[in-house]
Parts: structure tokens; sequence; C-alpha cells
């Protein structure tokens, strides 16, 4: 009975949490929004390092993992953020509660399944430029929605050390744009409204290795690729002339009709590779370096001259110490200890700047006496952007909390 309330409890979080905006950077505009972090709480707490075979905790970054569970895992995290943004001359703030991540992982000997949802991208931006000059333009834009990701994998060990992994992903979401443009001291203005209906199939292959440098240190290994896909995209754009008072409130004059369209967004390829060393269950240091070949694609409603998508590269630095994981006299000796530090560039140039991304993780996995699960915190600080060239900043902060169920659900019953 536990487990089913859990598991509806879950299941109806993460249907809210879909519809809600995954961000409120105004970088969102381009591409098909901030790109999300595939990955659970526990390697996002080590700066996205994932590289040891875990037999209690899912690795959602390489299939090949899936292999390597002994117990049925349900696992979800979700992040409360905020965010200062800042330019030459002002500054702003915003907040933001998400859902991350809702997988379980369930092991089949050798095999090894996973399956779950992610938010892949999100877009949630308001922008605006007025003046109160005579005939200045003036413009206010704002965008929601984004891109979410259904998963099917599995895992096979070949060897002890040596695994091989897969998984199929359905990836769906809408994004809509409003977009009104105005001239001060005159009534009518122009509003644009565009929806696109986002949808594909994309594939990940992955491998895991490890072994042995002496009794107790261990190397481990992952490699993972994505492989190249497209999205399909379902545009719809209605440009409408209207009537606006003080408070923005609008009222059409004049609908120019829908426009109906149908455009391919292009999923870059994207190979990561890890490794560490450490010695399991008591400490681990790792590094994960990745590229991607460009950050993203314009859609018929963020087209920019000022704007490029370049390639991405990220690096991270990360990992975990546990001072005592089997003390039955210290519960603090037995809580998983995480850090990291990450740089990203994103990809995106906007007037001729680079946008990049640079942070420090921490975090805590909380042992729940009496089982193999645990709840995990994490925190995360960082940078993105500049105000070069005219551009924002942003600093965020950001507080998550993920929950690593573990059982045997299906242990066949010796007594009825």
């Amino acid at each position: 009975m536990i487990k089913k309330i859990i598991i509806s409890a879950c299941l109806l979080l993460s249907l809210v949490s879909i519809a809600q905006e995954g961000t409120s950077s105004p970088y969102s505009f381009y591409g098909i929004g901030d790109i999300r972090f595939k990955g659970t709480l526990e390697n996002r707490s080590m700066a996205g390092v994932a590289v040891e075979q875990d037999s209690i905790h899912i690795n959602l970054e390489n299939p090949a993992s899936f292999s390597s569970l002994k117990l049925t895992t349900f696992s979800m995290g979700g992040t409360y953020g905020t965010k200062t943004f800042k330019t030459n001359t002002e500054s702003a703030n915003a907040r933001r509660t998400t859902l991350d991540y809702l997988a379980v992982g369930l092991p089949l000997g050798k095999f090894g399944i996973g399956f779950g949802l992610i938010p892949y991208s999100s877009v949630g931006y308001r922008i605006q430029k007025l003046s109160s000059e005579v005939g200045e333009t003036n413009k206010r834009l704002s965008g929601t929605g984004g891109l979410n990701k259904v998963f099917l994998g599995i895992g096979y060990k070949i060897t002890p050390n040596f695994s091989i992994g897969a998984d199929a992903n359905y990836n769906f979401g809408k994004i809509e744009t409003n977009s009104l443009e105005i001239i001060t001291n005159v009534p009518l203005g122009t509003r644009e409204l565009n929806s696109a209906e986002l949808s594909g199939v994309n594939f990940n292959i992955g491998t895991m290795y490890q072994a042995k440098l002496s009794k107790k240190l261990s190397l481990y290994s992952s490699l993972n690729y994505t492989i190249e896909g497209s999205l399909t995209s379902k545009n719809t754009r209605n440009i409408s002339t209207v009537v606006y008072n003080s408070t923005f409130d609008l009222s059409v004059v004049d609908s120019y009709g829908e426009q109906k369209t149908q455009s391919d967004v292009r999923y870059p390829s994207k190979i990561s590779f890890g490794m560490g060393i450490g010695e399991s269950k008591k400490w681990l240091l790792g590094g994960k370096i990745a590229y991607q070949k460009t950050y993203g694609q314009e859609n018929t409603y963020n087209t920019a001259s000022n704007v490029g998508y370049g390639r991405f590269g990220s690096v991270s630095l990360g990992g975990y110490y546990i001072p005592n994981y089997n003390s039955f006299s210290s519960y603090t000796k037995r809580i998983v200890y995480r850090a990291g530090l990450k740089y990203e560039k994103t990809g995106l140039m906007i007037n001729s700047e680079s946008i990049n991304d640079m942070g420090l993780t921490l975090g805590f996995g909380l042992p729940i006496t009496g089982s193999f699960s645990n709840v995990n915190l994490g925190f995360e600080l960082g940078k993105k952007g500049t105000t070069n060239a005219n551009l924002i900043q942003e600093n965020y902060a950001n507080f998550s909390v993920g929950f690593s169920l573990n059982d045997k659900w299906f242990e066949k019953r010796k007594f009825n």
C-alpha cells in the first residue's frame, strides 16, 4: 500500500510539474529553451560526474548502468531555484520550483531496465523594453513551455566489470511565445502569437568499465553517445493589430489569421566521457567531459541576426566521501558527502559574446535507517551569461531534494 501511495503521489506531482515553467532565464528564448541536466541529484551534486556502477542508485546519464542494479529503484527529484539578473544598469529577481526527474530501475540478472520521465528543456521568460520618448518602439516578450522526454533503456553486463546499454527517448512538448510591439503614445500595437508543438525520437548508447588497481582502489569509466536525430515542429503563428491601455490590457482590432507550417529542428549528437578513481563505498574522485556539435537550432519564431549556435562543451570535476557506510554508532558517518565544479560553454553566441555557465555543487545523501533507501539534498551556486555587449548575467542558487527508494519488488513468495 505504501508503495502504491508513493508512486501515485509522484506521478501526480510529475504531471503537475510538466505544466509549470521550468526556467526564468531570458536565454531560454533561443533554440528550444534552456537545456536541463539529465541525471539524478546524486550525480548533479558531483557536477554531473557519474562513472561508478552503482547497485542501488539509478544513473540516468548512461543506460549501461542499469545492469548493475541489485534492487528495484524508484527515484525522483525537484528543485527550488532563485536567480538574480544583472545588466550594466539594472537588476531583477525570479524564483521557480520544478520537477527534475522521475525514474524506475529494475534488476533482471545480467540485464537491467530503466524507464521514466525527464524534462529536457524549459522556456520561461518575460522581457520588456519600454521608453517614454515619443515615437520610440517598445517591446514586450514572453514565452512558456518546453520539451519533455520519456525514456526506456536496457543495460547488459557482459562481464562483472564491463557493461553496455542503450535507451530510446520519445521527446514531446509545446512552446508558446507572445510578442507585443508598440510605439510610445500610439494606442495601437502589433501582437504576434506563436505556438510550436514538438515531437521526435532519439537514441543513446553507452558503456561502463571498472577495474581493480589494488586491493582497495578501483578505476571507473563511462562513455555515452547520443545519436543525432530531429524533432518535428508544427508551428502556428497569429499576427493581430491590438489596442492597449496603460496596464497593457489588450483588445484585438484586426487579425491577419493563423499561419500553419511544419519544420524540422535538429537534435544534435553528443558524446560524454567520464573517468574516476576511488574506494568502493568510501570515496570517489572523477571527472567528465562532454562535446556536442551545436547548442540548438532556432525555429520560425526566434530567429535573430545577432545570434549564432556553436559547439557545446563542458568539463566537470566531482566526487563523494563516506566516513563509514556501515557504522552502527554514528548516523553522520553514514552520510554521503558530495561536491563538484563545472564549466560549460553552452554554444550560444549573442552579440559575438559566448554564453557560458560555471558553478559549484554540494550535496548530502541521508540514509533511511533500516533500508537501502536515502534522501538526497543538493545545493548549487553559479553564474551564467555576461553583462558585456548589453547582455544579462544570471547569478543562480538552487536547492534540490531527491528520493532514492530501494526494495525487492518481485520476490517469489515461499508461503501463501
